[in-house]
């Protein structure tokens, strides 16, 4: 299922979800202008490598903590194609401003920092010994995405359902919910079929699942700004 649209209304500007999308774009445009072998480097740099950060914890890496823990961070920000990027910016183009409007533009920035870290942490834990650079903001995203279906499971989301190529309009807690299990179902998948940890690439879907249950739980203990609009 494809997310054209909700209907949740917001009341302030989305501030911090507008320089969010601009500085996820700029990123990119950078990564493209650099050609691709500097490229390479740049994502090896700057994305998580989850061999790095084991190695660290065993005393083995040759980097510095800093260094091996840096991508957990920057990595939010790097993305490998254009589908890539413009996939996560419209879902955090969806969904981000009604979040940010229930909690504020800091709150709403710790959330979605907190989740993508939350997200690369987990596939840290399970793909210990990989050495593919993982890049991308879907497990921040996914943090909003779980913090959407907490807030608004009754809102409509505008959805194409590709098998059948039509348009529906399906309550946020079904699309969302439909999207978790398939991420669920996939990391589980592929962790029974996989014969080796350090090589393939792919979807770092325990991101996802790390980051959409980070944001459930930030949802429910953070509070709300004050005086902002209640959706029924």
């Amino acid at each position: 299922m494809i997310p054209i649209r909700d209907d949740a209304p917001r009341s302030g500007t989305p501030y911090i979800t507008y320089f969010l999308l601009a500085l996820n774009v700029i990123v990119f445009l950078f990564e493209v202008g650099i050609g691709p072998g500097r490229r390479a480097d740049f994502i090896f740099q700057f994305g998580v490598i989850p061999a790095s950060i084991t190695h660290l914890r065993d005393g083995l890496s040759p980097e510095t903590p800093a260094g091996a823990l840096f991508p957990l961070l920057s990595s939010m920000f790097l993305h490998a194609s254009w589908l890539h990027l413009i996939a996560n910016m419209w879902a955090l183009w969806i969904f981000g401003d009604n979040i940010e409007d229930y909690l504020g533009h800091f709150l709403y920035l710790l959330v979605y920092l907190a989740s993508g870290l939350a997200g690369s942490l987990l596939h840290v834990l399970l793909n210990s010994a990989s050495l593919v650079p993982s890049v991308g903001a879907s497990g921040a995203i996914a943090g909003i995405m779980g913090a959407y279906f907490v807030l608004f499971p009754s809102a409509r989301v505008l959805t194409i359902v590709p098998i059948l190529f039509f348009f529906v309009w399906l309550p946020a807690w079904v699309v969302l919910g439909y999207w978790f299990v398939a991420q669920f179902l996939s990391g589980a998948a592929t962790a029974i079929a996989s014969t080796s940890s350090t090589q393939g690439g792919g979807v770092a879907v325990w991101a996802h699942v790390g980051g959409f249950i980070t944001g459930i739980l930030l949802i429910r203990l953070l509070p709300p700004r004050t005086n902002r609009f209640s959706y029924p």
